[in-house]
C-alpha cells in the first residue's frame, strides 16, 4: 500500500512539475514577445502581461509540491537537522499535521476564491475568466498534500542539497 502510494505521488508531483516548467517557458517566451512588440514593433500586446502573471501564479503552485516532497521548506530542514535524533520522526509528524492543515485552508479558501472569480474577466482577454488563473490554488495544493504525505512516509530533507 506505501509503496503503491508512493509511486502514484511521484507520478503526480513530476506531473505538477511539468507543468510548472510549462508555465516558467511560457511566461519568459510571453515577456520577450511583449519586449519584441513594445520597444522594437512599436505596438504593445498589452494581453501578455496578463498571460505571464496567470503562468506565473500556475508555475508557483504547480511548483510547490515538488518542495513539499523534497523537503525543501528552509525552515523545516533546518529544525530537522538541528533536533536530536529521536525527536526527528515526531517532528516530522508534525510538520505533516501543520503542513496538511495548512494545505487544507489554502484548498478551501482558494476554491472559494476561484468561484468568485467566476464573473470576473481578465483585462486583455474579455472572454476569459479570473477562476482560470485563481484555481491554480486549490489544484497546486491538492497536489501538494499529497507531496507532504509522500515525505511523511519516505522522509527527504534535501533543502541544503537542492539549493543551488
Amino acid at each position: 500500500m506505501k509503496s503503491a502510494f508512493l509511486a502514484f505521488e511521484r507520478q503526480t508531483t513530476r506531473f505538477a512539475m511539468l507543468i510548472a516548467r510549462f508555465m516558467l517557458a511560457l511566461s519568459a517566451c510571453l515577456g520577450m514577445f511583449q519586449v519584441i512588440t513594445r520597444f522594437v514593433l512599436e505596438q504593445p500586446a498589452e494581453w501578455t502581461e496578463v498571460m505571464i502573471r496567470f503562468s506565473l501564479i500556475w508555475m508557483i503552485f504547480m511548483g510547490i509540491p515538488e518542495a513539499f516532497r523534497l523537503g525543501s521548506m528552509v525552515s523545516i530542514d533546518l529544525m530537522h537537522r538541528l533536533s536530536p535524533m529521536r525527536f526527528r520522526r515526531m517532528l516530522d509528524g508534525l510538520h505533516a499535521i501543520l503542513g496538511l492543515m495548512l494545505l487544507s485552508v489554502f484548498i478551501w479558501y482558494g476554491w472559494d476564491y476561484s468561484l468568485r472569480g467566476l464573473v470576473q474577466t481578465m483585462i486583455g482577454f474579455e472572454g476569459l475568466s479570473m477562476f482560470w488563473a485563481y484555481v491554480a490554488i486549490p489544484v497546486g495544493c491538492c497536489f501538494a498534500v499529497l507531496g507532504v504525505i509522500g515525505n511523511f512516509l519516505e522522509p527527504k530533507h534535501l533543502e541544503l542539497e537542492t539549493a543551488q
